[in-house]
């Protein structure tokens, strides 16, 4: 048969392969083969080189056209924006913002003036909504990818040198090798797709992962700035609780753009958090202030801020909410606030009556990323019923200078408090110098709800820009699941579908909602589930990775006996991997269903 003849990279329009980080191990061999907050802080950095597999952003771009959700023209211009907010090599990075402290002026306004360049809101930084979306484009296109490259290899098996050429076009078009024990295996068991689309999906997430620590792409590790302006508003611990869906996994660094580092973030499905884990956590810190100072002295009048952070849909209210609550916005609002308050409970009969918790409940419209804000009073009280949507905040202050812009949103975040003149009347009525609103530590809430609102401001822009007022993918779109401890790199939306756990048995509620959101997502279309296992552990504590790989271990077993069947059909495949959060270091393969059978032997 004679031989096909096939295009250069360049010849392709794909970047050459100078164009790859070189923190990433390019040549490296697919996991599988045996081994192993004026404002706050700008939370945006690009790396200095560009680690993304070429071609991917454009990729991504043109199958986005295809599906109809943009046209051609539209799928062309923004290839070539794609390609402009690129990082190139040797390329400095951008300033990220203005100076730490109160809020600079923002870089998508013009000086004096209430318009914003290109129809931007006053507000919004355009240079760092420009950052993130190369940011995402690039990764995602690097998870998109992997389908369209196994496609291509797949019409290569009947060549003599199919996995000479099988390689090159790995190496070409994702940045790395494939499995060698499972290509060369084809002529006798035929070319395992399967397996090898899971062995991609793994060593595109390591790639990630990798490059998130080494280089720190979303500058959200030194949280110090932000941390110094959540203690001047009154707190010293900011935990937030987002949903485990996906459409949720950016809430932190592009929802509202807070530094990953100074913040506590764990995810649970309906975001009904572990009370238990969640007084641990509060007893930890409050330790940490007696023994060391830190973030605060103990004596200080700083308190533990808790948040809940629920979803919903706007496009599609009745079918695309949180599934964990039946798609019911209010059931939703509900449950989370009376998780909150059942943790202040504990606390106070744990410790004392008025321990030093805050609650503030937050939602969040997964179609369009605006939040809105259901402000508390003084009393900590808040109104189910009445919230300050960031959406509506938007419009009512995008005609006015910057400076006037975030002046009136503070004047609207304390109309809205129950029992104030704007707000609904208060339903639990207190003392009265508890509720009043004049108080240091009600106007270090709503100075921070503010900054929050405007924060949210910069990614309703962002959304507008990069996809067109609401996203193309309204409901779940995720690449691969996570279970365990740890995933602080996955600040990406539609990403990754979340399972916090410490085993399958205490998270089998969140892990089955994810195999039946893979169910949809993947083996309809007959490709597995990919599950990354991962706990993190503290290096400093003798024996402990010891004890996180026999974790890992004892999950993957567990995971495989509850979803034996996927795992008999080659529909589930699993990555253990482990971290030294202390040394913050990069991931640690540990094992994977993929390994090949002499090397498990070993």
């Amino acid at each position: 048969m004679p031989r096909r003849p096939v295009q250069s990279p360049r010849r392709r329009g794909l970047r050459s392969p100078a164009g790859l980080g070189a923190s990433s191990r390019s040549a490296g061999r697919v996991v599988g083969g045996g081994t192993e907050r004026g404002t706050a802080p700008d939370p945006v950095r690009q790396p200095a080189v560009d680690a993304r597999p070429r071609g991917t952003a454009q990729r991504a771009l043109a199958s986005e056209a295809r599906r109809g959700e943009r046209t051609a023209l539209q799928a062309q211009a923004e290839r070539a924006r794609a390609r402009r907010s690129s990082p190139r090599p040797g390329r400095p990075a951008a300033p990220a913002g203005g100076p730490s402290g109160l809020p600079a002026a923002p870089q998508g306004s013009l000086p004096g003036s209430g318009l914003g360049r290109r129809g931007l809101h006053p507000l919004t930084n355009a240079a760092v909504n420009e950052r993130l979306h190369a940011y995402d484009a690039s990764v995602k296109g690097a998870f998109d990818a992997i389908v369209p490259v196994l496609q291509r290899i797949a019409t290569e098996r009947c060549e003599p040198d199919f996995v000479d050429r099988a390689q090159g076009i790995a190496r070409g078009e994702l940045g790395f090798e494939l499995p060698e024990h499972i290509l060369a295996s084809t002529w006798v068991t035929g070319l395992d797709m399967r397996r090898l689309f899971a062995a991609c999906v793994f060593e595109t997430y390591r790639r990630y992962s990798d490059e998130f620590y080494a280089a720190d792409p979303l500058r959200g590790r030194d949280g110090a700035d932000f941390q110094a302006f959540l203690v001047r508003c009154g707190f010293h611990l900011m935990d937030v609780t987002p949903c485990a869906d996906g459409r949720l996994a950016h809430a932190i660094s592009y929802v509202l753009r807070l530094p990953y580092g100074a913040v506590r973030r764990k995810s649970y499905a309906g975001s009904l958090f572990d009370i238990e884990n969640t007084v641990e956590k509060w007893v930890e810190t409050e330790l940490l202030r007696f023994r060391e100072g830190v973030p605060s002295t103990a004596d200080a009048p700083t308190r533990y801020l808790k948040v809940v952070l629920y979803h919903f849909s706007s496009l599609d209210p009745a079918h695309q909410g949180c599934a964990a609550h039946g798609s019911d916005d209010e059931a939703a609002a509900r449950a989370g606030w009376e998780r909150l308050k059942a943790f202040r409970q504990a606390v106070e009969n744990g410790f004392c009556c008025g321990a030093s918790v805050d609650l503030l409940l937050l939602g969040m419209d997964t179609d369009t990323d605006a939040i809105r804000v259901h402000v508390p009073n003084a009393a900590g009280y808040c109104d189910l019923d009445q919230w300050l949507d960031a959406a509506e905040v938007y419009e009512l202050t995008k005609g006015l200078a910057a400076a006037e812009a975030r002046n009136r949103i503070l004047e609207l975040v304390r109309s809205r408090a129950p029992g104030t003149a704007g707000g609904p009347p208060s339903l639990e009525p207190a003392p009265q110098p508890v509720l009043e609103t004049s108080g240091r530590a009600w106007t270090g809430m709503t100075e921070l709800i503010a900054w929050l609102i405007e924060q949210n401001i910069s990614q309703i822009d962002y959304v507008r820009a990069y996809h067109g007022g609401h996203y193309a993918d309204v409901g779940h779109a995720e690449r691969f699941i996570g279970a365990g401890i740890g995933f602080e790199e996955i600040q990406l939306r539609n990403l990754t579908y979340f399972a916090y756990l410490s085993t399958v048995e205490e998270g089998a509620a969140d892990l089955d909602v994810g195999i039946k959101i893979f169910t949809g997502l993947k083996v309809a279309r007959q490709l597995p589930v990919p599950i990354v296992v991962r706990f993190d552990y503290h290096g400093r504590v003798p024996g402990a990775r010891e004890r996180a790989v026999a974790h890992c271990e004892r999950v993957a077993t567990a995971l495989k006996a509850r979803y034996a069947k996927l795992c008999d059909e080659g529909l589930l495949h699993c990555l253990r991997a482990v971290r030294d959060c202390d040394a913050e270091a990069p991931i640690e393969l540990v094992g994977s269903s993929l390994t090949s059978a002499a090397t498990a032997a070993h």
